[in-house]
């Protein structure tokens, strides 16, 4: 596939497409791009109820990943990092849900540096819960009332990570199982 380079704005009266072929089955599917106030908005990912392996042309580069209220502990893997690649996920259930998601960089070598805020919805009080910066590799997001996560790629080895959860139970950084 060729590369387009423009030298100045890039102007469409008619939108713009994201589209992602299926290396099996050659499908192709189509994602509408819409501008919003700021620049390019792209359309929501609901993500499965189920474990996931996320690629960054699908759940990547601004798009919101929209965790479900699960019906089991889901684990969202994220693709090998590559600088400045980055994945929003935000709780998207109805009410506190009963079960957690766990955004995994796939190995140690590959770890979390940074931390989320975690608001309590049993006391009240607020902490912030850190990566221990040299090898956790999954955060784990236990039974959240409300999630806003970001993780970004600071190179090709680790993840940047920063975000607010709210809940009965704080959010954990480990590594791999």
């Amino acid at each position: 596939m060729a590369n387009t380079t423009f030298n100045g704005p890039v102007r469409s009266q008619n939108g713009f497409q994201t589209v992602t072929i299926n290396s099996t089955t050659g499908a192709a599917t189509v994602a509408a791009v819409t501008m919003g106030v700021s620049g390019i908005v792209a359309t929501p990912v609901a993500l499965a109820d189920g474990n996931a392996t996320l690629t960054a042309a699908t759940n990547g580069g601004g798009v919101i990943n929209l965790v479900p209220n699960g019906t089991q502990d889901n684990t969202y893997t994220l693709p090998a990092p590559v600088a400045g690649q980055s994945f929003q996920f935000v709780y998207a259930g109805g009410a506190a849900d009963a079960t957690d998601f766990i955004i995994n960089t796939g190995a140690n070598a590959n770890f979390f540096i940074g931390g989320v805020v975690f608001h309590d919805t049993d006391d009240g009080s607020a902490a912030v819960v850190f990566s221990d910066g040299n090898s956790n590799s999954r955060l784990q997001v236990n039974v959240p009332a409300a999630a806003n996560i970001t993780v970004v790629a600071k190179d090709g080895t680790n993840w940047q990570v920063f975000g607010t959860v709210v809940g009965a139970t704080a959010p954990a950084f480990a590594d791999q199982a």
